[in-house]
């Protein structure tokens, strides 16, 4: 059994792979609160893995707590490649690319080979990423996310409140302050979003992340919401050849 865990800023992602399973298709998945990784152990104990693949955005400190929840067999920690499982990195230092961004081109071009692609994952920061069609990680942005802009007008302004990021779609141009700062970070999302596959030539976006089934409704552009798509870009890594 492959475990894949995707350790991002704020919640800890996991699946479980049978081995020779394609891409996304796990036997089991979950994800908990940073604080509550100590439960891993407990979660995957009777899961027979084998080896174990992971990416890790939320320092050295997480990275350490976690080491000592794996279990003990083969652990990968993912990093960019300059060439990978089909796609090639342009980023100017293919080293400094975020092991998080790689790994979701590499989802998304597993789900949707030989597309030009747009992939958004939008968490505490919201990354946008082109892929071209014949499988080159062009480069991409890097913005704050839904939460973090809502909560950076909270914290910076005197009369402006918190406003969850959850709830329905607010109407453009709202009657109220709380869905006037919704309307306003969910259409800077979007925007930059749509923006980006504009300027990819019209390219399919594929958007995951926390944040994402919030952001997807106000997009006015062809999209696909995926669950996970850092995972399912870990396990096509795990399961290439080259």
């Amino acid at each position: 059994m492959l475990l894949i865990v995707d350790a991002g800023n704020t919640r800890i992602k996991w699946a479980l792979a049978d081995q020779g399973a394609a891409p996304g298709h796990w036997r089991a998945s979950g994800a908990v609160a940073n604080a509550d990784l100590n439960h891993l152990p407990e979660v995957w104990r009777d899961a027979h893995i084998a080896s174990v693949i992971v990416s890790n955005v939320a320092g050295q400190r997480v990275r350490d707590q976690l080491q000592l929840m794996l279990p003990a067999v083969p652990v990968t920690w993912f990093a960019a490649a300059p060439q990978l499982a089909g796609l090639r990195n342009s980023y100017r230092d293919p080293a400094q690319l975020g092991c998080d961004r790689f790994a979701a081109a590499l989802g998304a071009r597993a789900l949707a080979p030989g597309m030009a692609l747009v992939v958004a994952t939008c968490g505490t920061a919201t990354t946008i990423d082109a892929v071209s069609q014949d499988g080159v990680f062009i480069g991409g942005m890097i913005l704050p996310g839904l939460g973090l802009m809502a909560a950076s007008l909270a914290a910076n302004t005197a009369q402006l409140p918190q406003v969850p990021a959850a709830g329905a779609l607010p109407p453009p141009f709202a009657d109220n302050t709380s869905d006037a700062i919704r309307s306003g970070c969910l259409s800077a999302q979007a925007g930059a979003i749509e923006r980006a596959s504009r300027l990819h030539g019209g390219a399919l976006c594929l958007i995951s992340g926390g944040a994402a089934p919030h952001i997807a409704p106000a997009l006015s552009i062809p999209h696909r919401l995926i669950d996970n798509i850092v995972l399912v870009g870990l396990h096509a890594a795990a399961t290439s050849s080259g």
